[in-house]
């Protein structure tokens, strides 16, 4: 299974987030630090915020902020909910396939894709950035300015 640029992006906000200690960067701060389109990450921001996942601060000292719901959530939960709960391969599309209605395939990858999240749900946002990661990805990611820090 692959994960939507828009899961991956989610989770790599997420994380960039959690390791934030003092500053709360902006959407384009958080953009900018991950090298990907400011509109992407602004659709991703929103999406995470309806999950209650990240709180936006709006004016002078704004910016995003991981809520205690966000550090604590599961990965594969987050990731059940930005996947959707489509199968793998669509069987049932303009062109459904033929062999639908006595597909063992079908079954064995939902099984698998039931097994891909379940791998992911002991984790947590806050587990993804203990050391060594949380410390890499700050001295990569920089400050709310999105500036990079030398590593430690």
């Amino acid at each position: 299974m692959r994960l939507t640029r828009f899961t991956d992006l989610a989770l790599r906000v997420l994380m960039r987030l959690a390791v934030e200690e003092t500053d709360l960067p902006t959407t384009r701060d958080v953009a900018a630090a991950m090298q990907v389109p400011y509109t992407h990450t602004a659709k991703v921001v929103a999406r995470l915020q309806h999950l209650g996942l990240v709180e936006a601060r709006r004016g002078r000292g704004g910016g995003l902020a991981l809520t205690a719901a966000g550090r604590d959530a599961s990965v594969g939960g987050v990731v059940r909910e930005l996947e959707g709960a489509g199968d793998v391969v669509e069987c049932e599309g303009t062109t459904p396939c033929p062999l639908r209605s006595a597909c063992v395939l079908r079954g064995a990858l939902r099984r698998a894709q039931e097994a891909f999240f379940k791998a992911l749900d002991p984790l947590t946002v806050g587990d993804l950035v203990a050391a060594p990661t949380g410390p890499l990805l700050l001295g990569i990611s920089g400050g709310a300015g999105g500036a990079v820090r030398p590593a430690p």
